[in-house]
């Protein structure tokens, strides 16, 4: 699947797994994640309480410059560790920073240059030493913090349930299936299903979240326009619900317009072929391996009118109300679709309007020098560093 997390993964967990295993975990994966609250009122509430938090946290920088990486990271984490292993973080935690600073490295690694070297020739550079010490010393740093959860959990499981976690739920189901010979609900099934979680819900949506507000520092008229909405729809004093998502038009469709712009994932993740296929007159043998072009897609002239531009108004029709595109598809598409599509499309608005709410985003250099441009290109698409200034509204 990808040649630099291979050696780790070794076709394991929900993520890198195929065929019956894949289906399995991702089936109890997707029914764990809905008992835990996400598409629901509770999973709401969990992401609103984390965004007062991360409200807190801006306020606390007194309208000095910043750079929010950190943060934002730090809060789409706690949403994934809570789901996952019941556990939120205070964010001076230097634990919970240092494993959050490693999903990041680890996704600057596999979209690096070298990253994206190593993938068409891991043959080779696998036998020399190189950047990939480095990349590993992050994928152990997550590991050897999910393994001390997996450990605390297996030292108090409830064997009657219910299940508090994402973690929780697993050790109740290989309880259940220990006899079977044939299970995939496997220590090793657990534990990189459990890194796979922790490193996406850290890294995508907090640098989808990160984006949108640097185009907002860009695009001041934008982000005026956003709170004209907020104030007209929600006053001052009510937090953003999911429920309001339909009254906020112009704010659901900057955030679509960013999301779009930014084509997280512009390669998409690499698929195989289960068997031999004809396609356009080709024959494409078994294992051929596949990619969704996902970016293409995104930034598609004949669907987005000059693609390159930030136009949330391509998201709006002539009454002014959301308009869905079908060439929509940051999440992917196919049995394959990102099985966090749900939570993350909540935790970009709850956790976006929060802060646009309670502040107003300045730049501390002139709107002309904010550049949109990617500081990292491959596999991800992953937005330049930027300093940011909030002024409470």
């Amino acid at each position: 699947m990808l040649a630099t997390l291979d050696p780790t993964f070794g076709g394991h967990g929900v993520f890198f797994s195929n065929g019956e295993r894949w289906r399995q975990l991702r089936r109890f994966t997707m029914l764990a994640l809905r008992d835990l609250g996400m598409g629901k009122r509770e999973g709401e509430e969990l992401i609103q309480a984390e965004a007062r938090c991360l409200v807190e946290a801006f306020q606390g920088t007194a309208g000095q410059p910043f750079d929010p990486s950190l943060l934002l990271a730090q809060a789409t984490s706690n949403v994934a560790c809570s789901l996952t292993v019941g556990l939120r973080f205070p964010y001076e935690d230097e634990e919970f920073q240092a494993v959050v600073q490693a999903a990041g490295g680890i996704l600057l690694g596999i979209s690096s240059p070298w990253g994206q070297t190593y993938e068409m020739f891991s043959w080779l550079l696998q036998r020399l030493p190189g950047s990939q010490t480095q990349l590993l010393s992050h994928v152990s740093t997550l590991a050897t913090f999910a393994i001390e959860q997996v450990q605390r959990h297996q030292g108090r499981l409830d064997p009657s349930g219910p299940a508090r976690d994402v973690v929780d739920a697993f050790l109740l189901k290989m309880a259940k299936e220990e006899r079977d010979s044939n299970t995939e609900f496997t220590d090793k099934n657990l534990l990189m299903t459990v890194i796979y979680l922790l490193f996406a819900g850290t890294v995508t949506i907090s640098t989808t979240v990160r984006y949108t507000l640097l185009l907002l520092l860009k695009y001041p008229q934008v982000q005026e326009r956003v709170h004209e909405e907020l104030t007209r729809e929600l006053g001052a004093g009510r937090a953003p619900g999911l429920g309001d998502r339909a009254r906020l038009p112009y704010t659901d469709a900057v955030l679509h317009e960013a999301q779009r712009l930014l084509a997280l994932v512009p390669m998409g993740i690499p698929r195989a072929l289960t068997r031999t296929t004809c396609f356009r007159g080709y024959t494409l043998p078994q294992g051929t391996e596949v990619f969704p072009l996902l970016g293409s897609v995104l930034h598609d002239p004949e669907v987005f009118k000059q693609p390159e531009e930030f136009n949330p108004g391509r998201f709006l029709d002539a009454d002014g109300r959301f308009k869905k595109q079908e060439a929509f598809l940051p999440f992917s598409l196919g049995k394959r679709v990102c099985l966090g599509e749900g939570l993350a499309r909540a935790e970009l608005f709850l956790l976006v309007t929060a802060i646009l709410q309670a502040f107003s985003l300045e730049s501390p250099c002139p709107v002309g020098a904010v550049s949109l441009q990617p500081a990292v290109s491959g596999l991800f698409n992953i937005p330049p560093t930027f300093q940011l200034q909030v002024r409470p509204r």
